[in-house]
Parts: C-alpha cells; structure tokens; sequence
C-alpha cells in the first residue's frame, strides 16, 4: 500500500492520508507545504510612469502580492541556478510588463493587463485588482519574478492552508489549499522532495562530524 493515497481532490484543495508515517515526518511535510516550496511573485518593479496617486513603493508592492503560475520544472531558484548573476537569467526569473494606456475615464487595471514573456508564467487570475486610475492617468513598469519561500516573504507562500489530522481507518490526513500557483499534487511532491533533500543534508553532516 502507498504511503500516500489521495482522499479527495476539488479545485486547488486535496486531502492525503499519509499511513504508515512518523508523526514528525507528517507534520514537516504539512510546514513545508506552507511556505517551504519555491513558487514565482514579482520581486523587482521598474516604474517608467506612474501619474496615479499611488506612490511608486505601493504600486511595486500590489504587483508583488499577486500570485503567479509556477513552474518547477523549467525554473531554477537564483541561488541555484547556473548562471549566478544577481540580476538572473531566463532560467531563474520571468520579465513582465504593466501598460494601463491613456484612459478617459475611472477605471481600475486588473491583473490580467499584466504580460509575461512566458505564456506559462502568469497571474493565476486576471480579476486581481492593481490600482485604480481616474482620467488621464496612467501606469507603465517592467517586472521580473523570481522563485522564492514563504519563509522569506509571505508572497512567496504556496499554501492558504495545510493541516494535519488523524484519519479514519489510522494515518494521518493532510489537508492543503494552494494559493494557485502550483496544483495541489505538485505542491505535496515537492513537499515531499524538499524534506528528503533535507534529511540527506542533515545525515550527511551528522556523518561528517562523526
């Protein structure tokens, strides 16, 4: 029987038991879940224009909170990637563009005017409110996203929720909700990678000092 059976799926939320599992395997995975997996958020905000009466710090911050599609396959975090230049590279970080254009009239720019060079990489829905211009007011800047952890900043979290309970029949029943950026499956797998690179880390160095 599989350590991990899936006990229910909808929407970006799933259920797994873990049988057969330390407790304190469990709960790490559940930690790991909530804000030790990579995910993309926007990091660094070039305002070219910005006649709004948001300041240029508020527009980069809102730009910032909106959760991005991510893809662990193809992007590498900076710190790992094999370029190792702080500005990174088009493995490690993905370029957008906010371009309000003239507007006669109030309205509010909404995350789905955000364009990403990578058609894979973008806002998870385009209903997100950024900033709202009254006539005659416009917005232009350049973005770039990076991987990054919760444990950094909460924009880089990947879960809403992930909670541990005891499950019928025994095991324990781990709950998570994304935020979006990676579907509930991916999140629990690299979840679980991210914990055995770890405690290959830790026995390696527990050998060392020996």
């Amino acid at each position: 029987m599989s350590p991990l059976q899936v006990v229910s799926r909808e929407g970006n939320a799933m259920s797994v038991r873990l049988g057969g599992m330390p407790l304190q395997y469990a709960n790490a995975i559940r930690r790991i879940c909530l804000n030790g997996v990579p995910v993309f958020a926007v990091d660094t905000v070039d305002v070219i224009e910005n006649t709004s009466v948001l300041a240029d710090e508020g527009l980069a911050h809102r730009l910032g909170l909106v959760p991005l599609r991510t893809d662990l396959e193809r992007y590498a975090e900076p710190s790992k990637c094999a370029c190792g230049a702080q500005e990174g590279c088009s493995n490690c970080r993905v370029r957008f563009v906010l371009d309000s254009g003239d507007t006669d009239q109030t309205r509010t720019v909404l995350s789905g005017e955000i364009k990403s060079e990578d058609p894979d990489i973008v806002p998870i829905s385009s209903g997100v409110p950024i900033i709202e211009l009254a006539p005659g007011q416009r917005v232009k800047a350049e973005a770039y996203a990076r991987l990054g952890r919760g444990s950094d900043h909460a924009k880089w979290n990947s879960a809403n929720v992930a909670t541990l309970t005891d499950g019928e029949g025994g095991g324990k029943l781990l709950t998570v909700e994304t935020t979006g950026a990676l579907e509930p499956e991916a999140l629990v797998r690299a979840a679980v990678e991210e914990l055995a690179g770890r405690l290959a880390v830790l026995k390696s160095a527990v050998a060392e000092a020996s």
